[in-house]
């Protein structure tokens, strides 16, 4: 008679062999069922759940966001939705499946990049592939992968996201090089990947950092083509909410 130790280092042996995860032999330990089809129903169940959760851990590592933010805690309420958009579309990612990128327009501060990772944590917590970069290390990374004649590989990864958030364009100047290689990029995937990308340049000023007029009114003609414009128009709020805006106060009040 076969123990429970053995049968489950034969059980971990055959999933090794069938390639499925080697948990599934401890859940087949601890896995009850009043019927042999509600015993593997459970289990094939609880390994798909692990595998659902292994998925959302790995796309969450390799987004590469720079903090993790909750919709909680944004305002919405300071931002201005164009027609054909609400708050809730937006929380369920209407837009992903309307193939229509999104655009966040405003000044520094104001909740632009929070709004971003809000939609890029949830779309990753339904298993949609991700990837953030200020756009300023997007294009220094472009920039060296083509000197280091990397740009395919490079390329190939990006191609792996779903969704592409592209935070503080035109922040600062990109070299001519780097304004080609990320408008080819951005070119490449039109209407094959989602865009968030959020700026505070409007877009009659994005010349100054693309160098190139042809250039950046392809690239504003293309990233609007399908989208949605959100307008944040409030004022900066990470100093609103500063303990330095009261001695400011302060200050005025004794001036």
């Amino acid at each position: 008679m076969i123990s429970l130790t053995n049968y489950k280092n034969e059980v971990a042996e055959c999933c090794k062999k069938l390639k499925l995860s080697s948990n599934l032999a401890e859940m087949a330990m601890n896995t009850d069922g009043e019927t042999h089809q509600e015993y593997i129903y459970k289990l094939f169940s609880a390994e798909l759940e692990n595998r659902a959760k292994a998925r959302i851990a790995k796309l969450t590592n390799t987004a590469g966001f720079p903090i993790f933010e909750k919709f909680n805690d944004f305002r919405f309420d300071e931002v201005k939705l164009q027609s054909g958009i609400t708050i809730e579309s937006l929380k369920e990612l209407e837009f992903i499946e309307e193939q229509k990128n999104l655009i966040f327009y405003g000044g520094t501060g104001t909740g632009k990049t929070m709004l971003s990772i809000c939609l890029g944590l949830e779309a990753v917590r339904r298993g949609i592939p991700v990837k953030f970069y200020r756009a300023a290390t997007l294009i220094n990374l472009l920039s060296e992968s083509k000197q280091g004649g990397t740009l395919a590989a490079l390329t190939t990864r990006l191609n792996k996201a779903k969704v592409i958030i592209l935070d503080e364009f035109g922040y600062v100047p990109y070299d001519k090089i780097g304004s080609q290689l990320l408008f080819d990029f951005l070119s490449e995937i039109h209407q094959k990947k989602i865009i968030i990308l959020t700026t505070n340049l409007e877009f009659s000023k994005w010349v100054n950092v693309l160098y190139d007029e042809q250039m950046a009114v392809a690239l504003v003609g293309r990233l609007m083509h399908h989208c949605h414009l959100l307008l944040f128009p409030g004022e900066n709020n990470r100093l609103k909410e500063s303990s330095i805006n009261d001695a400011i106060g302060s200050f005025r009040e004794e001036a």
